[in-house]
């Protein structure tokens, strides 16, 4: 990230925008989110939300949004304020939109001067730049890369110039281009500003609190300074109640010992020895609840196709989006994976690495229906014919929405021809953090960050010999990155991997480097 002056921190006596008031709010039936939380946002100031996958932080987005509301306890916006959000990902439904139609639809009334706005903004998130702002604006969503439909999303909430910006994930599948234009943007901004992220270097940057919603307590607990002061803070916290329940403990202990004694003496020494267990007792109330941290996923493997032997995949050619013309162009490559061996595709938004992952996708699944000896593809990948392709695609859509996470995972295992015991795939689920409370939730209903493990479960069950994987870390809690990234490192199988977050990737063994624009 480049070197970017973090902004002046702003006049924290401002009058309040944002204000929560002991708020419960239920999600679903039986899943609390809230418990009487309060906290306060000022004008002005750039707020971090923080928690577990899956704890509720989006919800809290739609509470401040109206679009939920609280069982009990009340959500204060200041009268007249604006509110824009970015949110993770383009709603299927919208899809099919032209790109100038989905900027329409983030006004209730129509702009006149749309084009304007929309020329203006686009060049605020560097979108302008990959094709001609005419070109873009009569362009379907659909037809644009992940990261450009990051970019997008921010640039929809940006357009309406809101006095409180909302941006969910906003660094999800952006190159490092992007979270560096994003980051510049947010230092220079003068609105108040929450954002949900998992990137500590992009919050660093510019955050001045953080709000963490606490799993276990259900509260939200408020903070003053960065992401990394924060987490200093928590830890600094902990170690010093350990060290005092230690201290009380060990007084207890010798109270509880001196009672047993004197209980055994007999006469007026028992008198003594209730005293001492009532102290004992006195003690046992002082001792603390230690805040428990956000639980991590426990370290795993994705099992390798074990009958898969000699070449994987080859790669002798591939289409990109050239960066001059931005039409498609052929190179030639010599690209050939064997087990074990792992291979990284890099470079910028929009040149064609997704659409590349899902030529070889499309083609496995074309060679596993012929069974043919070699598979060609036009784009001039060859794939074993036994080879089973297991998929992390960005969006999830490999994925029935519709499914719950039980039958996801049981058709996947059913799909691989490995069939495994119910106790087996609920002992795989849980491990991934969805337990016997959210296993018959359907997909859709899951936050992004639990579909993402949703999909590692499912890699897991299906044991495959060419494992390929698109941005694995979106969406992803921190805790978890370093689980994930062994698992990787260790799979024994043939691996493609697309990622924009260097410290993830270089915590895993990678063999060889396609750059993808030189």
């Amino acid at each position: 990230m480049a070197n970017t002056q973090k902004s002046a921190r702003p006049d924290f006596s401002g009058d309040t925008i944002i204000r929560f008031e002991d708020v419960s709010y239920e999600w679903g039936h039986n899943k609390p989110i809230l418990d009487e939380a309060s906290f306060s946002v000022r004008r002005g100031t750039k707020i971090t939300l923080m928690g577990q996958n899956g704890a509720g932080k989006s919800t809290i987005f739609g509470l401040i949004l109206g679009e939920n509301r609280p069982e009990s306890g009340e959500v204060h916006v200041t009268k007249g304020a604006t509110i824009a959000t970015a949110r993770q990902v383009i709603p299927r439904g919208q899809m099919e939109l032209p790109v100038r139609e989905f900027f329409a639809a983030c006004f209730k009334e129509k702009v006149y001067d749309l084009d304007p706005r929309i020329d203006s903004v686009l060049e605020v998130v560097n979108l302008h730049a990959h094709k001609t702002a005419e070109d873009i604006k009569d362009r379907a969503l659909k037809s644009f890369s992940g990261g450009q439909q990051a970019r997008l999303l921010l640039a929809s909430a940006l357009i309406q110039d809101p006095d409180i910006l909302l941006l969910d994930e906003p660094t999800n599948n952006l190159d490092a281009a992007g979270i560096e234009h994003l980051t510049r943007f947010l230092v220079e901004y003068r609105k108040t500003c929450l954002v949900i992220s998992h990137d500590a270097d992009f919050l660093n940057a510019f955050t001045h609190g953080v709000l963490y919603l606490d799993v276990h307590t259900r509260k939200v607990e408020q903070y003053v300074g960065d992401y990394k002061d924060v987490v200093d803070q928590i830890s600094a916290r902990i170690e010093k109640e350990n060290m005092a329940n230690a201290r009380l403990q060990k007084e207890i202990d010798a109270k509880k010992y001196q009672a047993g004694v004197f209980a055994q003496k007999g006469g007026g020494m028992r008198l003594v020895a209730k005293r001492m267990r009532e102290k004992a007792e006195e003690l046992e109330e002082d001792i603390v609840e230690v805040r428990k941290e956000d639980k991590t996923i426990k370290d795993f493997r994705i099992p390798a196709q074990p009958e898969l032997v000699g070449e994987v995949i080859s790669i002798s050619s591939y289409s990109m989006i050239s960066p001059k013309t931005h039409k498609p162009v052929n190179h030639a490559c010599h690209i050939k994976l064997r087990k074990k061996q792992h291979l990284l595709i890099s470079g910028p938004n929009g040149i064609g690495k997704s659409t590349l992952l899902e030529h070889i996708v499309t083609e496995g699944e074309r060679s596993e229906e012929k069974g043919d000896a070699m598979s060609h593809a036009p784009s001039s990948i060859l794939l074993s014919p036994s080879v089973r392709v297991g998929y992390y695609r960005q969006d999830f859509s490999m994925m029935d929405f519709n499914d719950t996470v039980y039958e996801s995972l049981d058709k996947i295992a059913k799909a691989s021809r490995m069939p495994v015991s119910e106790t087996e795939l609920r002992a795989t689920s849980a491990s991934f953090l969805i337990g016997a409370d959210a296993i018959h939730t359907r997909i859709g209903s899951l936050s992004e960050g639990q579909k993402g493990l949703v999909a590692f479960a499912r890699l897991v069950l299906q044991k495959p010999g060419l494992l390929i994987l698109d941005e694995p870390t979106n969406h992803i809690n921190f805790r978890h990155l370093p689980v994930i990234a062994r698992a990787l490192d260790a799979y024994e199988g043939a691996m493609i991997l697309v990622s924009h977050v260097p410290e993830f990737v270089k915590q895993i063994r990678i063999d060889e480097v396609l750059e993808m624009g030189k």
